[in-house]
């Protein structure tokens, strides 16, 4: 029994994968057309599908979303019942139907028209009245469906899956869409956390333990001590970094018979302190860490990379899930 259901199973994935693969036949300068619409449009991508197609699509208005491409899921039946009004000048529509048939959708395509907004289909049919009215319409049919009775969408919608995808990733790429956009619009969960910005984690203001290069060992040891992150940075008169000194520093100090009174902050600081940036990722904070065998960075504003903004410990990095 189990040898069979994996057989079956096997079946199933080898027809979607199959189903992907024959899409990439298909690829030619009307999907270059579809992406063209894509980046042209001042106003927003409508994505519309009836059914399992309207799942698919709003996944695909999804991804456009989260990579930085206004778009969002018009429900066609609902659309031709008032919620059409969502839709504005400026739009372009990507419309998905496997049969290109669907009455929902058709019914639109006059609508669509008379706003003089560019349609994109996604259909199997390239002689259905979708594929004739859309401006580009992208071939996603598939030999069979992984269904056995050949009923249940299931190749078909995978393929539409995947293609949606090819337009969003080839869309964000020739937008220039970076890491740092991506973070912005994924501020929660596991993406947010690996992508938060150094900027979004340090400590700024008087949260900063700073003291001056003539400043007595013993307050320094005070300053590092009361803002508890076990450093300390050291500025000179134009606030510039000219060094960093540790709780570790501090100990090895005093066991070496340094006075606390009498030494001061310059006598005791490292020169050329590791620094980082306001604008990179806190992954490369915590890669930077690891690299020197050190637990904190002071932050830099890129514009004055000389002048100390803030500073972030370790300890901020992995409690905020950072890794």
């Amino acid at each position: 029994m189990t040898g069979d259901r994996v057989g079956r199973a096997s079946r199933v994935l080898a027809v979607e994968a199959a189903a992907i693969e024959g899409l990439r036949e298909k690829l030619d300068s009307r999907f270059g057309r579809a992406v063209d619409l894509l980046k042209a449009a001042s106003g927003k991508v409508v994505v519309t599908g009836m059914g399992k197609s309207g799942l698919i699509a709003r996944k695909i208005a999804a991804t456009l979303a989260s990579t930085g491409t206004p778009a969002f899921f018009l429900h066609p039946a609902e659309g031709i019942h008032g919620d059409i009004g969502m839709v504005l000048r400026g739009d372009v529509v990507l419309a998905l139907s496997n049969s290109g048939e669907t009455e929902e959708i058709v019914r639109l395509i006059p609508v669509f028209q008379r706003m003089g907004l560019p349609l994109i289909a996604l259909t199997g049919n390239a002689d259905s009245t979708l594929a004739r009215y859309a401006d580009v319409a992208l071939d996603v049919g598939v030999r069979e469906e992984a269904c056995p009775l050949g009923l249940a969408p299931t190749a078909s919608t995978t393929a539409a899956l995947a293609m949606g995808d090819a337009l969003a990733v080839v869309l964000f790429e020739e937008k220039g869409f970076s890491e740092e956009d991506f973070a912005r619009l994924h501020p929660g969960g596991a993406l947010g956390r690996h992508l938060k910005t150094v900027a979004d984690l340090m400590h700024r203001g008087e949260a900063i333990p700073l003291v001056s290069p003539d400043t007595a060992l013993k307050d320094a040891l005070l300053t590092i001590s009361t803002k508890r992150l076990g450093v300390t940075g050291v500025v000179d008169a134009s606030d510039r970094l000219v060094g960093v000194i540790t709780d570790g520093d501090v100990r090895r100090a005093t066991a070496g018979g340094v006075d606390l009174y009498e030494t001061t902050a310059a006598e005791v600081m490292t020169l050329a302190p590791k620094r980082i940036a306001s604008t990179e990722l806190a992954a490369a904070a915590l890669r930077r860490m690891e690299e020197f065998s050190i637990t904190s960075l002071f932050v830099f504003d890129p514009a004055e990379p000389e002048k100390p903004v803030g500073v972030v410990h370790i300890h901020d990095l992995l409690k905020a899930g950072v890794g």
